[in-house]
């Protein structure tokens, strides 16, 4: 399967910096999966958005970055939210110099670059998202 696979529900994004991965908490509205728990970025596929697209799309507007293709590796994992259908996970890292520049949206409390062993064990963490992160970055 290639990062253009047609069938897919939505991307996120395992961003790195020295040990440390991007993160957000979600807000504490009990109508939206898992709420108040730590989050990736990225989200749902809009049209027939393929899965780069579709993370480098939330990416700009959850925290208003850009970053090239080439510098991001993706591969499919059984959603969490439709099993018998399929998200991505893009990875890559990111500079001090774009942390910074990070400007957090509307969706959210707030972000945090969080070590990567403490989101991957954190009871609020996305349960599915740590299984994926164990099996991206070893």
């Amino acid at each position: 399967m290639t990062a253009q696979s047609s069938d897919f529900v939505g991307a996120k994004l395992c961003l790195t910096c020295d040990g440390h991965i991007l993160t957000y908490l979600r807000d504490d509205i009990p109508d939206i999966p898992f709420p108040g728990h730590w989050d990736l970025p990225g989200g749902g596929r809009e049209g027939t958005e393929p899965p780069m697209d579709c993370a480098r799309r939330e990416l700009q507007e959850e925290f208003g970055l850009h970053l090239a293709p080439a510098r991001l590796r993706g591969r499919p994992f059984p959603s969490g939210q439709e099993p018998t259908r399929q998200s991505w996970l893009f990875s890559g890292n990111l500079t001090r110099a774009e942390i910074a520049m990070i400007r957090f949206g509307e969706e959210g409390q707030f972000w945090t670059m969080m070590a990567v062993r403490t989101f991957v064990t954190h009871p609020r963490s996305i349960p599915h998202f740590t299984d994926w992160i164990r099996a991206t970055l070893g």
